[in-house]
């Protein structure tokens, strides 16, 4: 972790094709070795969770290119590798596990980062539908107090078709449902870092269970 952590920074430090170019032998190191830790976590987080097949690392691990066209910052690399292991794989719109290192912020995450427009409906459907089981998921004690719920920007108001009054109105205003626990260096570079890292994704199960139900029954059926 060390050597991947290390790459990143000075990546962050020298975000230019020239300097990536004479450093290519040091990408293709780290990048081999996130890709062995995505396989690890693959294989383990299949035996807490059936709804995960056996997927080839390469199909969960992001890009570390950017997509300068639209964007204001053209630096060509990302100072991160991510990891996002779900039904179908990183681009798939279902809940999955997330792990991300980057220099300054390293964190394990889980459920749907901006999901399709057609899974956000369905989920919000289940939750008003079932409130109590989505409640009793992200209430519970270990839940929280291992998670900070990440829903970034809010509706102000009622999505459309639901009632303004309803009293659990918020929990239909996210526009992603996703929660994160971040990791310190020492933790990361810590030997147990991986059995650590799986403990909180185990944790994460029941919420990303519950996303994956809500899409399959309301979309599928």
């Amino acid at each position: 972790m060390k050597e991947i952590l290390g790459f990143l920074k000075d990546l962050e430090a020298n975000n230019t094709r020239e300097w990536f170019d004479l450093n290519k032998e040091r990408y293709d190191i780290t990048r081999k070795k996130f890709l062995a830790v995505a396989e690890l976590m693959i294989h383990e987080i299949r035996k807490f969770d059936d709804e995960i097949p056996a997927l080839n690392a390469k199909d969960c691990v992001f890009r570390i290119f950017r997509d300068v066209r639209f964007s204001n910052d053209k630096s060509p690399f990302k100072s991160n590798y991510g990891c996002f292991i779900a039904r179908g794989g990183k681009k798939s719109g279902f809940a999955g596990y997330y792990f991300h290192i980057q220099p300054g912020e390293c964190f394990l995450s889980g459920g749907i980062y901006l999901p399709p427009p057609e899974h956000l409906q369905a989920i919000r459907q289940e939750i008003f539908y079932h409130p109590q089981d989505y409640i009793s998921i992200i209430e519970n004690e270990k839940f929280k107090s291992t998670f900070t719920l990440e829903y970034f920007d809010k509706l102000k108001t009622a999505p459309k078709g639901y009632p303004k009054e309803w009293e659990h109105i918020e929990l239909l205003k996210n526009r992603s449902y996703a929660v994160g626990h971040s990791v310190s260096e020492n933790e990361l570079f810590a030997p147990d870092f991986p059995e650590k890292a799986l403990e909180i994704f185990r944790i994460i199960q029941p919420f990303n269970r519950y996303l994956n139900r809500a899409v399959d029954e309301n979309i599928n059926h």
